[in-house]
């Protein structure tokens, strides 16, 4: 395990709106607000797009991923982490869990999914911790790495 050490910096309370895609808006307001790394809190609605839930094959390098659509709308929670790429953009790895009608699926919203009616975000902001998001040759994934 590796690890950083930071501070709480800003808080922000966001409403995502009917459409908003999700990691999309986030990104584009973190990095307007100057947000380079920070952790990201969701509760809403998620009406259609695509999870990750998992490679199809789990020793494949790089992996092949299992999509799964989500038809309709579904209520929400999630949880993220930005951080900042190579180029300085701060990129959200965020996972969730999606109910409807009794069922639940859960995984990466990494690929888009767009908001259904409403959902809502905090993000705190973390300051002097040493983490960005650099590409693992391996995998083929953006990995985070701290120092």
């Amino acid at each position: 395990m590796k690890a950083t050490e930071g501070k709480i910096g800003r808080v922000f309370v966001l409403r995502l709106e009917d459409g908003d895609i999700v990691p999309d808006c986030i990104e584009e307001f973190a990095a307007s607000k100057g947000i380079k790394t920070g952790h990201v809190v969701l509760v809403g609605g998620i009406g259609e797009g695509q999870i990750v839930v998992g490679p199809r094959k789990s020793a494949q390098m790089p992996p092949e991923p299992m999509l799964l659509p989500v038809d309709g709308a579904h209520e929400a929670v999630a949880n993220g982490i930005l951080a900042p790429d190579e180029s300085g953009k701060p990129v959200l790895h965020i996972h969730g869990a999606l109910g409807r009608s009794g069922q639940t699926i859960t995984g990466c919203l990494r690929n888009g999914v767009k908001t259904w009616l409403v959902a809502e975000a905090i993000i705190y902001e973390i300051t002097g911790a040493k983490a960005a998001r650099k590409k693992d040759r391996k995998s083929g994934f953006t990995l985070l790495e701290v120092e």
